[in-house]
């Protein structure tokens, strides 16, 4: 069993290292460009994938209305 003192330092210094892990943000842009362009590639799918359908659809209805 640990003695409290050496239990309390170990958790100061666990404390320490959480406040400068958290307070640095190094890796944090990159994370937030990252998820930008998911959410960019997401509703570029999105919209491709709902004109695409409008295209094809309005292509086909005019085909099948002309007469040959």
């Amino acid at each position: 069993m640990q003695s409290p003192a050496a239990v309390a330092t170990l958790l100061e210094i666990a404390n320490r290292r959480f406040r400068a892990v958290r307070t640095e943000d190094h890796g944090q842009d990159l994370l937030e460009y990252g998820l930008l362009a998911a959410l960019i590639a997401i509703v570029a799918l999105g919209a491709v994938t709902a004109v695409g359908q409008t295209i094809y659809t309005v292509f086909w209805q005019t085909i099948g209305g002309a007469s040959f």
